[in-house]
């Protein structure tokens, strides 16, 4: 981990470190978690990592484990799936919006490929690196910017918890599931679909990639995972 430096929200700043630890399997389910050596590793007070543990927790990525402290929590299958299920509604309904937004307004569209085709090219050199939290960041761009272009303002609101579960996650799909460059290319039909105007498409392509991530994840889940 990087040293953090001292900012306002320092508290997120430390749980998005150890969440990319979390995400990239550097901290693997059934860690225990010491607040004082990630305190020390990132160069902080015990406070800030306090309030990221409760963030974490709130978040179902860590879990008590009596007196001994906290750890990593295992990955709970069925509930990866009721996120996953709702996640592929909304992102199948961002995708069927900004279809059609893009098939009516050309600046939209000409804007929305720009900084898409950025995504995807930031994408597939995060999958050369091996760069799994870069990877998960770059997912996230990508699946936002549909939010962002759809022109439903709640569609992102709505997401956002299912997300910060879902990181983790995806660092899981990543690592074990699917090759990284199967899943942009994923992204990259749903990009096309988008620029045809081809709203039905789009939609059906985003929701294949969600929920195609989530039963590849499942089958390919190692005993770490528990069901519900």
């Amino acid at each position: 981990m990087n040293l953090i430096q001292t900012a306002p929200a320092l508290a997120e700043q430390v749980y998005e470190a150890i969440l990319d630890e979390i995400c990239g399997g550097r901290l693997t389910p059934g860690t225990h978690l010491k607040q004082e050596e990630l305190a020390a590793r990132l160069g902080v007070s015990r406070q800030p990592v306090q309030q990221a543990m409760a963030l974490l927790k709130a978040d179902g990525l860590v879990e008590e484990v009596g007196k001994r402290g906290l750890r990593v929590s295992h990955l709970d299958i069925d509930l990866m799936h009721h996120h996953y299920e709702v996640r592929a509604l909304l992102d199948g309904l961002s995708a069927r919006h900004c279809a059609r937004r893009l098939a009516k307004d050309d600046a939209a569209r000409k804007a929305f490929e720009r900084k898409a085709r950025a995504i995807l090219a930031a994408g597939d050199k995060a999958v050369k690196k091996g760069d799994v939290p870069e990877m998960i960041r770059q997912d996230e761009a990508f699946h936002q910017l549909f939010y962002d272009v759809s022109g439903n303002s709640l569609l992102s609101a709505t997401a956002e918890p299912h997300w910060r579960f879902l990181r983790r996650v995806m660092g899981d799909v990543l690592r074990k599931a699917e090759p990284p460059y199967d899943i942009w290319r994923q992204h990259e039909a749903i990009v096309d679909a988008a620029l045809a105007g081809n709203k039905k498409r789009a939609e059906k392509l985003m929701r294949k990639h969600a929920i195609r991530a989530a039963d590849l994840l499942a089958a390919n889940t190692s005993d770490g995972a528990t069901p519900s």
